[in-house]
């Protein structure tokens, strides 16, 4: 059996799907024989062809659970940094909860610590 098949074969634990405009994007956990856990998050986007016919384009990251915490945080730096660096205030959408606005209160006092 070749890795292709064997990672269709591996059983889905959790699912969600995201409809952003015309692309939609899929968080998948999936466990391998071993009950080792990982992520897929796959990009989908619809397109017409020349021939009016409907294809679909999709990217796919794997993600492993001992690099699950890196990437959330390089995520949020990433998303924090557009926010609060290159959106004007009307173009951040509300956001509220408790791990944003710690977030924003950890990088507003690092800020600040910054500039004294």
């Amino acid at each position: 059996m070749d890795d292709r098949n064997d990672r269709n074969e591996q059983e889905e634990v959790y699912s969600q799907r995201v409809k952003a405009g015309k692309r939609t994007y899929f968080f998948d956990v999936k466990a391998t024989r071993a009950q080792d856990y990982y992520l897929t998050i796959t990009e989908s986007r619809r397109r017409t062809n020349a021939d009016e016919s409907v294809s679909y384009e999709k990217h796919k990251i794997f993600l492993y659970k001992e690099d699950f915490l890196k990437f959330v945080d390089a995520l949020q730096d990433a998303v924090d940094y557009v926010r609060e660096e290159l959106l004007t205030p009307e173009e951040v959408p509300n956001s509220t909860g408790p791990a944003r606005t710690l977030r924003s209160t950890k990088n507003k006092i690092a800020k600040q610590a910054v500039r004294t």
